[in-house]
């Protein structure tokens, strides 16, 4: 009876171990994709998945996914805080006729995307936009390339930052975003947060060029506050804007800090609305259609060290703020 007794505890036992080893490399910490991996795959190190997809449901919350060697690693949808990272290697993105990036997490989770090309060609069956943020507490996007996304409104943009609630938080830094909207609509990065909520974004040393409007903040459908902080990028070739803030029933305010707005088609600088603040100073608007446009009480504020000159129009001198 003790040896029966025995070998039951075992069993027991060893049913345990398994279930605890099936859970963890199920939830790993760290996983791994290659372009010659296989999704049927457990995402280790020594058997990678072949797409994102195929790798975040057996990625732990906080965890993350790493790139192996180039590859196509397709769309994803990110419901838990995760960083995506693949310095070195080409991982693609390809998101014909869909999003390439949807992060819809929970209000506390934190998403890291570094190192990817978000591509959203061709346009026969054009990206909806590369990376669309619904929810979470704050997104980073590190040394991307975000492109050619031009699905019709109300998509088109490369980054759309659009959360329903709470204050959530954007940083984009050391990109490329390119290429990005119609001749109708869409942004390289479109802020549009609705309901009640607010925004809080920081963009540096990023390259927006091409797109439809460099930099858009709206808070038309939002009664919260858009605060947008740019600083050591340009905005250029624009088919409209380089940079627009615009305001109805919640507040826009932007800071621009050693920016280059330059050849976008219309405005360099763009404040519509009494609650749309821009401030401006160490920077270059040249070479636009016109300088800057301030429309329905938007207002633009300089810091008085600006270079405004060489538009077509270069509208009129922004007031200076005062010292304080």
């Amino acid at each position: 009876m003790k040896v029966w007794t025995s070998l039951l505890a075992l069993a027991v036992s060893a049913l345990c171990t398994a279930v605890s080893i099936e859970t963890a490399s199920a939830q790993a910490t760290r996983t791994w994709v290659s372009g010659v991996g296989d999704d049927a795959n457990p995402c280790s190190r020594t058997a990678p998945c072949k797409t994102f997809a195929g790798a975040i449901s057996k990625t732990a919350a906080g965890g993350e996914i790493n790139c192996m060697d180039q590859g196509a690693y397709g769309a994803v949808t990110i419901t838990k805080s995760m960083t995506i990272a693949c310095e070195g290697v080409e991982a693609g993105v390809l998101h014909s006729s869909t999003n390439g990036v949807i992060i819809n997490a929970g209000v506390a989770d934190i998403v890291v995307l570094r190192g990817l090309d978000i591509d959203g060609s061709p346009p026969s069956s054009p990206g909806l936009n590369g990376v669309r943020f619904l929810a979470g507490a704050a997104l980073h996007i590190e040394n991307c390339r975000i492109r050619d996304s031009i699905g019709a409104i109300p998509n088109g943009s490369g980054v759309l930052f659009a959360p329903s609630a709470g204050n959530p938080e954007l940083y984009i830094s050391d990109s490329f975003i390119t290429g990005n909207g119609t001749a109708s609509g869409g942004a390289g990065v479109q802020i549009l947060p609705t309901g009640s909520a607010g925004a809080k974004v920081f963009i540096e040393r990023t390259l927006l060029a091409n797109n439809h409007i460099g930099v858009r903040a709206s808070s038309n459908s939002t009664s919260g506050l858009i605060d947008v902080t740019v600083t050591d990028s340009t905005a250029t070739g624009s088919i409209f804007h380089g940079f627009s803030a615009l305001s109805s029933a919640g507040s826009t305010l932007m800071m621009l800090n050693r920016v280059t707005a330059t050849n976008n088609a219309e405005n360099g600088l763009r404040s519509i609305g009494a609650n749309s603040v821009i401030r401006v100073g160490s920077s270059v608007v040249s070479g636009n259609g016109t300088g800057v446009v301030t429309i329905t009480g938007g207002q633009i504020l300089s810091y008085g060290n600006n270079q405004i000159n060489g538009n077509t129009v270069d509208g009129a001198n922004p007031p200076d703020i005062p010292l304080q």
